[in-house]
């Protein structure tokens, strides 16, 4: 054979070999992977391919870290983030799924009615969220609502979106709003908004609620919420953690409705969707007061000596439940 012939013999071997090898990693990226369960890795943000290789093989996702890396260069760049990898998924999966950026969906559900530094303390407990928030915002600035994140997205950055998305929800509220309200700013909405959001926890009373502050607005009453004398006393922690008392009533603060007349100088708490549509939109009826029914409710009353009654009645259901503590009128 001449030399010609055995230099292209030599040349069709050696592509068959190759044409054979590039198949049969082929198959093996394409073959169920080694996992036998679900497992969810994170992959951190400026780590290259053998060391994404190498995280994958520690976790038991993949068997060839070399495969991986030979197999990712015929790809687009992987994502960084966390990942739920299935059981058995192949290299080629884990690959698309990491440069599509398929990462786990995280959520963070702000309930209504907390104050913001109940809400940075959620935040603060969020091992997924990283960053520390330099301030606490004022009340009323964050709409209560389910936030979907990323591992390592910032406390900030979610912070950022609650402003926004309070800011919205508002901006349209306010421009939808009722007529001849008594009060004049989106912010004092808020701050009504807030008080009925601490008030009451039954969605069909939230509006007869709001009502009677609006009809104790325009009768130049004082609220009398307790809620407010509450928020006085923790100067807006949270929780009082005990029946209010008489005394209490009697606190010097800006908050304290039993002593001052009108709206307080802000929101006691941040307020859902539906109690700042309860204070723009509240039921027109002639309630001037309001007091617990011992069934989780209120009972409403138009007078004085009728409110009286049913405050004695819940006094006596607080006998019988051994509830202790001075329930105030409102």
């Amino acid at each position: 054979m001449g030399w010609g012939l055995r230099i292209a013999a030599t040349g069709l071997v050696a592509l068959t070999a190759a044409g054979g090898i590039a198949f049969w990693g082929a198959l093996r990226v394409m073959a169920p992977g080694p996992l036998d369960h679900a497992e969810t890795v994170v992959i951190a943000r400026g780590s290259g391919l053998e060391a994404i290789a190498l995280t994958l093989d520690d976790a038991g996702v993949i068997d060839s870290p070399l495969l991986f890396v030979a197999g990712a260069k015929f790809t687009g760049p992987l994502k960084a983030g966390e990942y739920a990898f299935p059981a058995g998924i192949s290299i080629d999966g884990i690959l698309e799924m990491m440069r599509q950026g398929h990462t786990v969906v995280r959520r963070f559900t702000v309930p209504e009615g907390l104050t913001s530094a109940q809400v940075v303390a959620l935040l603060d407990k969020e091992p997924a969220l990283s960053g520390e928030l330099k301030a606490v915002p004022k009340n009323g600035n964050l709409l209560p609502e389910t936030y979907h994140y990323s591992y390592g997205d910032t406390r900030a950055g979610l912070i950022d979106r609650m402003q926004h998305a309070m800011d919205q929800a508002m901006a349209e509220a306010w421009k939808a709003r009722d007529q001849n309200l008594p009060f004049d700013t989106p912010q004092q909405a808020l701050t009504l908004a807030s008080i009925v959001e601490k008030e009451t926890g039954i969605p069909a009373e939230r509006g007869k609620v709001a009502g009677v502050f609006v009809n104790r607005l325009q009768a130049d009453m004082k609220l009398q919420s307790d809620p407010t004398v509450i928020f006085a006393l923790t100067d807006g922690a949270g929780e009082l953690g005990r029946a209010l008392t008489r005394n209490d009533w009697k606190v010097e603060s800006p908050y304290n409705t039993y002593q001052v007349t009108g709206l307080p100088p802000g929101p006691i708490a941040n307020p859902g969707r539906a109690s700042i549509q309860a204070a723009l939109h509240p039921e027109r009826h002639e309630f001037l007061y309001f007091v617990a029914d011992g069934g989780g409710g209120h009972v409403f009353a138009k007078t004085l000596p009728d409110h009286n009654k049913n405050v004695a009645k819940w006094r006596d259901v607080q006998r019988r439940q051994n509830g202790g503590g001075e329930t105030a009128p409102e």
